[in-house]
């Protein structure tokens, strides 16, 4: 098999899955070839995976960049039509690769945007493969469904894309990371075109000693109970909403909370100036870090942490986030909506509110703040959780769906 992975996102899971995948290859020593097509992007900004790569003892695996020209000539998403045409783009530049590379799969590692082109009837060279992340033709059917008129016209048009695509004769296998969305389409189409993918986390090793430096760092008051907001800092996260929440609670719980922000963050300048006007008002502490963290940065920050916050706002997806979180053992302040209200709920990984309301939010933080921390969550469960999603079921669904390509 000359399988060819296809993926030019950089952020998010992306690099994980993909280490996680050549390691599969490279410890099992598959034939054939493993060549994986990136952005020039990925490249600089994750080494780290590349290197790996090489020190790999198989030598049939090689990363492929697309050209300068191919980069800079890709739509920008700042429209829906500017998005639909990038993803015809994309396709085309996939194709191109393929049968350069004379793949006989590919593994599309984020095959969302690319339902489009399919539904134009567009082919491969080869058959291929994709991970679907983000469905939401479910949504209704979960527990704390809360449904609009745009929400139920999205549904009709997934439905029809997916029926399309699972139609389509090169399709081997549809990989999707939300178990009660593959639930929904084998019951909806009878089909064994798609199954359940776990999302992967390795488990967290820390040094307790590293870990309390950086909490000494950091000039975290011991007081304190530790409530931490980690990857990108954006609208959609909830920081505003949260920043309301705690600029509505009183004095006496305001002195009891830390709030540790990290990761990269577009409106770091906005978050400080909010930060600096409760500041003024309220007794609380608030530390920031705008930078990028790298893998082996992750585990200290959960484990300094009390409890993890994820107030994101109509979030579509799994979200990496829980799984650090269980993987730490620590609670989780999730939003109710969709996919991860689900998940918080059925493995007891902590509390969920409405996400969109602050008075929920403080309430939330509340609650956290005055219930016994063990009384947070059931660790069973997240250790259950963390079970279900580990890196050998990840990469063993995949290869074992292809193994006979």
């Amino acid at each position: 098999m000359n399988l060819m992975m296809f993926d030019l996102s950089v952020r998010g899971h992306h690099p994980s899955y993909i280490q996680y995948l050549i390691q599969y290859w490279d410890e099992n020593t598959l034939p054939g070839r493993l060549d994986i097509v990136v952005s020039r992007r990925f490249v600089v900004e994750h080494a780290d995976v590349l290197e790996y790569a090489d020190r790999c003892s198989s030598k049939n695996i090689a990363f492929v960049t697309i050209s300068a020209v191919e980069e800079a000539l890709l739509s920008s998403r700042k429209s829906r039509l500017k998005r639909a045409f990038r993803f015809f783009q994309e396709w085309q530049i996939l194709c191109r690769y393929a049968k350069a590379l004379k793949a006989t799969h590919c593994l599309v590692l984020y095959f969302d945007t690319y339902q489009i082109p399919l539904l134009f009837g567009l082919t491969a060279p080869c058959s291929f493969s994709g991970i679907y992340f983000r469905p939401t033709f479910h949504y209704d059917r979960l527990t704390q469904a809360r449904s609009s008129e745009g929400d139920r016209l999205q549904k009709w048009r997934e439905i029809f894309s997916i029926s399309r695509v699972l139609k389509h004769p090169q399709l081997k296998m549809l990989f999707c990371l939300d178990p009660f969305a593959v639930d929904f389409v084998k019951e909806r189409y009878n089909t064994d075109r798609i199954c359940h993918l776990p999302d992967p986390i390795l488990p967290i090793l820390t040094e307790r000693e590293r870990s309390q430096s950086l909490k000494k760092a950091l000039n975290i008051e011991e007081k304190r109970t530790v409530f931490l907001m980690f990857g990108s800092l954006t609208e959609r996260k909830g920081i505003y909403q949260l920043l309301d929440a705690i600029a509505s609670l009183s004095d006496e719980w305001c002195d009891r909370l830390c709030l540790l922000l990290v990761g990269e963050s577009r409106i770091s300048k906005q978050i400080d100036e909010q930060i600096a006007k409760i500041s003024q008002i309220k007794p609380i502490q608030a530390i920031a870090r705008y930078q990028f963290i790298s893998d082996s940065e992750i585990p200290d920050y959960f484990q300094i942490s009390d409890v993890i916050l994820a107030p994101y706002q109509r979030h579509v997806g799994m979200s990496g986030i829980l799984l650090w979180a269980a993987t730490a053992n620590k609670p989780i302040l999730s939003s109710d909506y969709g996919l991860m209200g689900e998940m918080v709920t059925r493995y007891g990984l902590g509390l969920t509110v409405d996400s969109s309301s602050p008075e929920e939010i403080a309430q939330g933080l509340m609650e956290c703040l005055s219930q016994p921390r063990s009384s947070l969550g059931d660790r069973a469960k997240m250790k259950q959780f963390v079970e279900h999603n580990s890196v050998n079921r990840f990469t063993q669904t995949i290869f074992n769906s292809l193994k006979d390509l």
